[in-house]
């Protein structure tokens, strides 16, 4: 195989860091990123794009299970040894927490095959994510509870409730755009529970390309543009995956 062709390293770094290789294949990429710099910065540069995504993410520490299943799946030991001064190799520690955040959002992504943005069924067809924004909303104890996804030139926001939110009666649950300068303005509103979409104003690109954040607050009626939004109910990062 020619691993000169940027566009096949490109792939395999891609399916390397979402962990779609099996041990074996795993096993023979990393002696190739050994042997072959060009292999090593591609995959430095899929970590570096998935970057934002571990901001999104509230942190959790793996169990011992967790970690033994790693080490099984990445084709090491059955059962990693208990050792207080146990440490990852120096290549992957920059990535450990990134590694958590991504693999957390993917596995919400994969909860309804219906998305807009099905981000592990593209990068196996194609090595290559959608140009998309993608948001995780907690609530005050951290926990996820809506997963917003679009498309960057599409205006339909597909939205995944991961925990439901009780909403009282008459009352709706209104998505906000919060960007970095200036009012927060409505984008649509979220159902209580289970999965939904809606058309937004515009395309993803124009309404959130200077949006960090996204915020649900609960309105008596769906918000309007200059609506002052309630106190915000859940808030997260909006995130752009290209």
């Amino acid at each position: 195989m020619n691993y000169d062709r940027p566009e096949l390293l490109d792939r395999l770094a891609a399916e390397y860091v979402f962990g779609l290789m099996n041990a074996r294949v795993r096993r023979r990429f990393q002696a190739i990123q050994r042997a072959l710099p060009a292999a090593q910065q591609a995959v430095q540069v899929w970590e570096q794009r998935l970057t934002p995504l571990a901001q999104s993410v509230p942190p959790a520490q793996p169990s011992a299970a967790a970690w033994d299943a790693i080490d099984r799946r990445t084709g090491g030991q059955a059962s990693r040894p208990v050792a207080p001064k146990f440490a990852w190799p120096a290549w992957l520690k920059p990535a450990l927490g990134v590694a958590f955040g991504v693999l957390a959002t993917l596995g919400l992504v994969r909860l309804y095959p219906t998305a807009v943005v099905p981000v592990d069924q593209i990068v196996q067809q194609r090595g290559t994510l959608p140009e998309s924004y993608v948001g995780v909303l907690t609530d005050a104890a951290n926990n996820p509870v809506v997963l917003a996804s679009s498309t960057r030139y599409g205006r339909t926001m597909s939205i995944k409730i991961l925990r439901k939110v009780d909403v009282p009666p008459g009352k709706v649950l209104q998505l906000w755009a919060l960007p970095k300068e200036g009012a927060a303005f409505p984008l649509g509103v979220v159902p209580s529970e289970g999965k939904g979409s809606f058309q937004m104003a515009d395309t993803s690109e124009k309404l959130l390309s200077s949006v960090p954040r996204l915020a649900v607050s609960v309105e008596d009626a769906p918000a309007h543009a200059g609506t002052v939004p309630a106190p915000y109910l859940l808030t997260g990062n909006c995130v752009k995956l290209w």
